[in-house]
């Protein structure tokens, strides 16, 4: 079965301050545990800001490293996971089941794409 990478993508300028409602957590918290106990779940976690992260540039033969945050980045990905899934289409609606768990004042992309096995 194919794997899938999802990442989530926020905007962390706009982000709700003090991050998820209980209730959210609980929402996201319920979904996990059903993708975990039907065997799609192999790994998710969420991510720290880009206050704390660095980036690696090759360009030119020539390599650069810049500490966050990355002012220029509108959208970054704030966390991710790895299912297995029949195909796309249902890695899809888990994606979308995932950012209906959210409270409504929240603005957040799903990318889903699949992982290239060798």
């Amino acid at each position: 079965m194919p794997r899938f990478l999802t990442m989530i993508r926020v905007d962390e300028k706009n982000a709700p301050e003090g991050g998820p409602s209980p209730e959210m957590e609980q929402r996201m918290g319920e979904l996990l545990e059903e993708m975990t106990k039907a065997g799609v779940m192999l790994d998710t976690a969420g991510l720290t800001p880009t206050s704390a992260g660095t980036r690696a540039h090759w360009e030119g033969g020539e390599l650069s490293v810049t500490d966050g945050p990355f002012t220029e980045a509108k959208e970054v990905v704030g966390g991710y996971s790895i299912s297995q899934c029949k195909d796309k289409a249902e890695a899809i609606e888990w994606a979308g089941r995932f950012l209906k768990t959210h409270d409504p004042y929240w603005t957040v992309t799903a990318e889903v794409r699949e992982i290239a096995e060798a």
